[in-house]
């Protein structure tokens, strides 16, 4: 399936525009975010975000935010004049998700594995409730490092808390290195299955499958964890399963083969703020 240049090409420009910007943890999470928000995976009212009735998504892995912030614009919970004023003064999307600036976000997030006890807890209060909203929490695969998200696995068991979905990034990248090489194993299917969530795999680049799996039939009575397998860096061959690139931007001989690959012209790139 064809992969979303067009939106990797804008979170691209998003990030120039503001001169930084972590590119590979974005390009990664595309598909997962138009599945959600694109494919109507999720119920959600972009002219009423505080809409009752929605589903609730958390980005746990805040770095990803560019991923999150072209989508929201795309469906119309903000104008898209506002990306051109990422990490501005005079803007409302920073680095990381902000609850109280920007629409349609749920949660402020980027200190990692924090964002699964948020929506563990949004989960529980409307089963309390006895509301039919799903919640819905995006994390990295290195952030399930963190001891926090092993507590917030454990009691969401013990709630029996099946209106909560945890997607995770399954790049098998983290900040330093590779997964494998950072905590000598990346086997998280085992380890969650082992918790007592139900687990199911799927290629997190197709939106057909992300979407299939996200609506599939789940038992009752448990959470669930789609394991999305992604290429982080997804879409530009210098970037793709390089652990160099999770936080920096492109140098001038770099620039060229990004605008090449994603399209970009000059005058495009002169519509940005800043330049490299």
């Amino acid at each position: 399936m064809e992969i979303s240049k067009d939106l990797r090409k804008q979170i691209f420009l998003t990030a120039y525009s503001g001169g930084l910007g972590h590119l590979a943890s974005a390009f990664s999470a595309v598909e997962i975010m138009q599945s959600l928000y694109i494919d109507n995976v999720m119920k959600v009212d972009p002219e009423n975000p505080n809409w009752e009735g929605r589903d609730f998504f958390i980005l746990s892995k805040g770095h990803g935010s560019l991923a999150l912030y072209i989508v929201l614009a795309d469906v119309g919970f903000f104008s898209k004049a506002e990306l051109s004023r990422f990490c501005q003064p005079e803007g409302i999307l920073g680095g990381e998700p902000h609850t109280l600036e920007v629409p349609g976000v749920e949660a402020s997030t980027g200190s990692l594995g924090h964002g699964l006890s948020i929506g563990e807890g949004i989960a529980l209060a409307l089963k309390s409730d006895r509301k039919p909203n799903h919640v819905y929490v995006l994390v990295g695969d290195g952030e399930c490092q963190e001891g926090s998200i092993w507590e917030a696995t454990m009691s969401s068991v013990a709630f029996g808390l099946d209106n909560l979905t945890m997607i995770i990034d399954h790049n098998r990248i983290q900040k330093m290195d590779f997964l494998e090489k950072i905590m000598g194993t990346d086997n998280l299917e085992n380890q969650f299955n082992s918790f007592g969530w139900q687990v199911k795999k799927c290629d997190g680049h197709n939106r057909t499958a992300l979407k299939e799996t996200l609506l599939s039939e789940w038992e009752i009575g448990k959470p669930r964890c789609v394991l999305a397998e992604t290429i982080k860096g997804k879409g530009l061959s210098l970037m793709e399963n390089n652990p160099a690139w999770h936080w920096r931007m492109p140098n001038r001989r770099e620039l060229k083969l990004f605008c090449a690959e994603l399209n970009i012209t000059q005058e495009e790139l002169a519509k940005c703020k800043r330049h490299m």
